[in-house]
């Protein structure tokens, strides 16, 4: 069977996610027919989420054989392109940019923005996060690292190398800063920072570049939506009414500058008691109401555990280092989601989808 027939078979299949073809997604990767095996490696949104698809594929190749070669398909992870002009000017190589967003302190936004940041890059994308928390940097403390970033000859301008760890890379104003000092400065200079961030870092290729955004709706959140097209928001909330009230005003202030939001995390959602009950301290299902009161998916239900806590303070992350925990896999589970919702979203965006491959 010729390469091209193969590509005819594979390419009606669908991803099941996306429910588009493989072929217009761009999604076959390799074909070799050389040998007695035949090797395919396709792209697919949740490699997880496959063996039908690959029994299905591999009995339609059958039934067009003759010989007895041998089938072997194997699936990586499929990251679709943000793609726009004004992004390829600041950020050429970074696919997608992502605010974790709350209106209002204390949800554990930060907690959220470094494990999620984590479960990404677990499932094998390449990953940046920005703290973009100017007046309250937790990423440093939270991703166990201290370091100035180191300053390199870029041309004809000196240029900054992202701080790496767990295979994250990082920036934070928390890494310019001495210990016990605070940062006092205008929001004119805030702002500042964070283009420095985006501009003068040598970010080199990213799938997802996170930005752990400070609480409300003011300076910084305007300068990032304004200084590059974000491929969307990610609000973070708990049940309480007090927080969704401000949740919600995080979400319009994003709708108002053409930011779509991909998914809202309810966290401290419940207590898993001992007896395997949940006990609903700061409310119930209100994560739920506001994705269906406002049309938007809710990514996952975070409960509160100690755990949780306890490696964020000793800067390694749950999902770094209780992989197995269910957490961790619930943390993995709705980083599943929001790559699909990113896949969906690029899709509907340009109408044709640029695939980076992972390496």
């Amino acid at each position: 069977m010729t390469e091209q027939r193969l590509k005819e078979i594979i390419s009606r299949f669908e991803d099941p996610d996306l429910k588009k073809d493989l072929g217009s997604l761009n999604f076959i990767q390799k074909i070799d027919t050389d040998g007695n095996i035949i090797n395919i490696e396709l792209f697919i949104t949740n490699p997880e989420n496959s063996d039908t698809l690959r029994k299905d594929i591999i009995n339609s190749i059958k039934s067009e054989l003759s010989s007895s070669e041998k089938i072997d398909v194997k699936f990586s992870l499929g990251i679709l392109n943000h793609s726009d002009k004004q992004k390829d000017a600041i950020l050429p190589k970074v696919k997608n940019t992502i605010a974790i967003a709350s209106g209002k302190g204390g949800v554990g936004k930060s907690t959220i923005a470094v494990n999620l940041a984590a479960a990404l890059s677990a499932l094998g994308a390449k990953v940046g996060l920005i703290d973009a928390d100017i007046y309250g940097p937790s990423i440093p403390m939270m991703l166990g690292v201290n370091e100035r970033p180191e300053v390199i000859k870029a041309g004809d301008k000196h240029k900054m190398l992202p701080v790496v760890s767990h295979g994250i890379k990082l920036m934070s104003i928390g890494f310019m800063m001495e210990a016990n000092t605070a940062v006092v400065w205008r929001g004119p200079m805030a702002s500042s920072a964070l283009k420095q961030f985006m501009s003068e870092v040598i970010w080199d290729e990213l799938d997802y570049l996170l930005f752990d955004m400070p609480p409300g709706t003011g300076d910084i959140q305007l300068t990032l939506s304004q200084t590059i097209p974000l491929t969307g928001a990610v609000i973070v909330t708990t049940p309480q009414e007090i927080s969704l009230s401000d949740a919600i005003k995080g979400h319009l202030m994003f709708e108002k500058v053409n930011v779509p939001t991909l998914g809202i995390i309810e966290n401290m959602s419940y207590y898993m008691n001992p007896d395997n009950s949940k006990e609903y301290i700061f409310g119930n299902g209100g994560g739920e109401k506001m994705s269906k009161e406002y049309n938007l998916k809710l990514l996952g239900e975070i409960p509160i555990a100690t755990k949780i806590r306890e490696y964020g303070d000793s800067g390694i992350p749950i999902v770094i280092s209780q992989p197995e925990n269910e957490i961790s896999k619930l943390f993995k589970k709705i980083s599943m989601e929001l790559i699909k919702e990113i896949n969906i979203r690029n899709i509907s965006e340009t109408g044709r989808p640029k695939l980076e491959i992972l390496m």
